[in-house]
């Protein structure tokens, strides 16, 4: 976010602070300078820009399609270009990450996100009128795009890092302590803190390189103060750490001084005056007291709390070396991580290094903070019948939990292979949760606890997972990896299918077993997608056509991406039996091509047409789903057909959204309505322990007639028109072959 008010500022009252740059002449400047009087080459042979990374992904994610859950392939080919386009002109690339969120700033985090929900909300209710992606005042990021592209960027050779404090300030400490040429994001932080120059990623032109700089120096001779006086603008104007509401009073009697001592309004309206009145204020403030109190003034009139307030939110700007006053915990790690006492230092340290090198995923955050959030996922909250996927894969996340902290009390020792593992003869801790989903007001965390895997031996502990060799170990990591899923016998297709597709399989078995209203031809869109993926290129995505949108076939596609994401979590948590790269979602999952398969397997399309006529994608899909539908039989869930034709007849049926309010035929009652919520949804019970009905074996047994006869087409349009739309999705999808 930033300071309030201050990016305005500056690019409408205060064009001289805003200069454009070339950033290839910025970085031959900035070798040229360094080697001037330098004895050492380590920072000035390839100049250096700290990427926000945070900050970059709304301008990364240029594709044409975002609601749909992601144009993967095509983002990775956007985020090469962008690469390219530097590493060609010499500078190196480091980018940051988000790694935690500290609790002073929560309650920010939080509003953020409520924000967000309501701009979803707007999101559904114009597809579900429309039938069409809103326009780009609407837009939203794919869900788990900022978890998935440090991988990518990783996988382009970049060096990546992922913070254990506030992004911000590891971001300006690196720039710092580095001498880099710049900074590159979209925060008026930047501003603050005494580091590098601070460039604009919205005003970047990619093809020139150019750039506008936001001139820290000008901004001072602008508004009157020194550098050092930067923080306490900040937190009087309102920034993450002290709110705006928190300082009202200071900024009003500001405002009423400046009024009177300047009667000839400054151009650049109200907002402008509040920035300068507040400056005018902290110069003011600073000519007259003594500094008794480090950087705040004994004159200004706050509480003890409020100064107490203020104080951590100057402090958060201090970088090493620039200390006026004591830090306290501000910049430091914890003293002792959440769960020390549940596992051994060296998985601590381990943790910790691939958390830090974007090599790691949810294992850091369960044990070195005992917390872990989660952000806005496209989810459709009048859908009576879609849990939220918070839901869905508490189960799995239980099972993370307990194997990262389970077995680790160091009471009873093994040795297996020269490793320690150890029994737990204590409780094991809960995790808190702030994951965003309909229903959830957020005033405070879910707790959660954890739950071990189930295994035909001991659970295994974390050092041998993580540390062991042999093929025993590693039959082990699979093993404790299926178990998060409870796939257990899908142990026998490892190496015998791609593992991307093995991973598919995990997951869309898990959603069966989770989501009671997910029909035969949901998952058919989910295996089909991932079985053809293979086989196309990025262009090829690309040109895939879609009639209309489904809102359910949106809120299904996040669904899928965010279980990638729990894939991932699983997989780092059992000591990696299958490659990071298997899970990342530019190998097994495109947000056109899953719609176009949600189309046509709910209008009937023959499994021929539906697999685009290819023989061996055929084959590989009727494999896959006769594993599927086994291992659901096997624990009670009959896959039944429920062709879901009512979102297309928006346009022709008055009533539609209050008819059916998302709903599909045959569907039960809303999960809600069955107490499904975040302490509700016990870990394997899934929809039996829930007291769901199986339905009649019979409609079963016929559940490929809906398929053959292209029938049973009810929900607001006669069956030949909902035939007719779809086989007009059907040709759209697929074009034919140049010459063809």
């Amino acid at each position: 976010m930033g300071v309030k008010g201050l990016q305005h500022f500056m690019d409408l009252c205060c064009p001289e602070a805003c200069v454009t740059v070339n950033l290839r002449e910025m970085a031959r400047q900035h070798v040229a300078k360094g080697q001037q009087g330098s004895t050492s080459t380590a920072d000035t042979t390839s100049p250096t820009l700290v990427v926000d990374g945070m900050a970059c992904l709304r301008h990364w994610y240029s594709c044409k399609d975002w609601v749909c859950g992601g144009q993967w392939r095509e983002y990775m080919d956007v985020l090469k270009t962008w690469v390219e386009a530097f590493t060609s002109a010499g500078i190196r690339l480091v980018f940051f990450f988000d790694g935690v969120v500290e609790e002073q700033k929560r309650q920010e985090w939080v509003k953020r996100r409520r924000r967000v929900n309501r701009e979803v909300s707007k999101l559904f209710r114009h597809m579900k009128a429309h039938g069409v992606q809103p326009g780009r005042e609407l837009f939203c990021l794919p869900s788990g795009l900022a978890t998935f592209t440090p991988f990518a960027l990783r996988s382009l050779g970049q060096e990546v890092f992922c913070s254990v404090q506030e992004a911000d300030y590891e971001i300006a400490r690196y720039a710092r302590q580095h001498s880099s040429m710049g900074i590159l994001g979209q925060d008026t932080d930047f501003i603050i803190y005494d580091s590098a120059p601070y460039l604009s990623v919205a005003k970047l032109r990619i093809d020139s390189l150019t750039t506008v700089l936001y001139d820290r120096q000008r901004l001072c001779r602008t508004i009157g103060l020194a550098v050092t006086q930067l923080p306490l603008l900040a937190c009087l104007l309102g920034n993450d750490v002290v709110s705006e509401e928190k300082m009202q009073h200071i900024r009003n009697d500001a405002m009423e001084t400046y009024r009177i001592n300047k009667p000839t309004p400054h151009s650049g309206a109200p907002q402008g005056q509040m920035v300068l009145a507040v400056s005018h204020l902290v110069s003011s403030l600073w000519g007259r007291d003594e500094v008794e109190t480090g950087l705040i003034p004994q004159s200004l009139n706050l509480s003890a709390a409020q100064r107490e307030l203020l104080k951590r939110g100057i402090c958060s700007y201090l970088l090493p070396g620039q200390e006026v006053l004591q830090r306290g915990d501000i910049s430091a790690l914890p003293s002792a991580p959440a769960f020390e006492k549940n596992v051994s230092p060296e998985i601590l340290k381990a943790c910790r290094e691939k958390h830090v090198a974007a090599d790691g995923f949810m294992v850091y955050s369960v044990v070195c903070e005992g917390v872990i959030e989660c952000s806005n996922t496209l989810e459709d909250e009048e859908d009576a019948e879609l849990l939220p996927q918070a839901l869905v894969y508490k189960p799995c996340r239980q099972h993370i939990y307990g194997l990262l902290l389970h077995g680790h009390d160091a009471r009873t020792v093994n040795l297996i292979d020269g490793l320690h593992t150890y029994s737990s003869t204590v409780d094991l801790p809960t995790i808190r949760e702030w994951f965003v989903y309909p229903g959830n007001p957020l005033k405070e965390p879910d707790m959660v606890h954890p739950v071990p895997i189930s295994l035909p031996c001991d659970p295994p502990g974390l050092d041998l997972l993580w540390f062991g060799t042999g093929p025993e170990v590693s039959a082990l990591r699979l093993l404790s990896f299926l178990s998060i899923f409870d796939c257990q016998e899908f142990a026998e297709l490892f190496g015998a299918i791609e593992d991307s597709l093995l991973a598919a399989l995990c997951l869309v078995t898990y959603i069966a077993l989770q989501v009671p209203a997910l029909s035969q031809e949901d998952l058919d869109a989910y295996l089909s997608q991932a079985v053809c993926l293979r086989l196309k290129s990025s262009q090829e995505l690309q040109q895939i056509k879609l009639p209309f949108l489904c809102s359910r076939a949106v809120q299904l596609g996040s669904l899928y991406v965010r279980g990638l994401s729990h894939l991932l979590g699983a997989n780092c948590a059992s000591g990696c039996p299958l490659p990071s790269a298997a899970l990342m979602p530019w190998h097994s999952f495109d947000g056109r091509l899953f719609h176009s398969k949600y189309l046509l397997a709910h209008s009937g399309t023959e499994k021929t047409v539906l697999l685009e006529s290819d023989s061996s994608c055929l084959s590989l899909f009727v494999r896959l789903r006769v594993k599927l539908t086994e291992a659901c039989r096997r624990r009670g869930r009959v896959l039944q057909s429920r062709p879901n034709l009512l979102e297309q007849s928006h346009k022709t049926t008055p009533g539609y959204r209050e008819k059916h309010a998302g709903r599909h035929p045959g569907a039960g009652e809303s999960w809600r309505e069955r107490g499904e919520t975040t302490g509700g949804l016990r870990h394997g019970g899934g929809w039996r322990e829930r007291g769901e009905v199986r339905g009649d074996r019979r409609e079963y047994e016929n559940r490929e007639r809906p398929w053959e006869r292209g029938r049973g087409m009810r929900g607001g349009c006669d069956g030949g028109q909902c035939r007719g739309r779809y086989q007009l999705a059907a040709r759209w999808s697929h074009p034919p072959a140049p010459g063809k």
